[in-house]
């Protein structure tokens, strides 16, 4: 375990809140990517594979929150891209 991937998974943590808050009231998702939204999943499941076959500790958790909130933004995406 380390602070700082600690810090970086918490830092990231805080955004796609505020991310999934904007489209939530806006109902529209310019700007956003599918694309890098998928990329950013990908990386987060890499995180928790490690963390399962190399180095389980409790930031597993932190790596599995943040996973379900880019996927969360990601259906947003997907639900209001036919108003774009």
């Amino acid at each position: 375990m380390s602070v700082f991937e600690i810090g970086m998974l918490v830092a990231f943590g805080f955004s796609w809140p505020i991310s999934i808050i904007k489209t939530l009231r806006a109902k529209r998702v310019s700007g956003k990517s599918p694309l890098f939204l998928v990329i950013i999943m990908l990386g987060y499941v890499s995180g928790i594979l490690h963390k399962i076959f190399y180095a389980y500790d409790f930031v597993l958790w932190l790596y599995v929150l943040n996973l379900l909130m880019v996927g969360f933004d990601l259906l947003l995406y997907l639900h209001y891209r036919k108003q774009d």
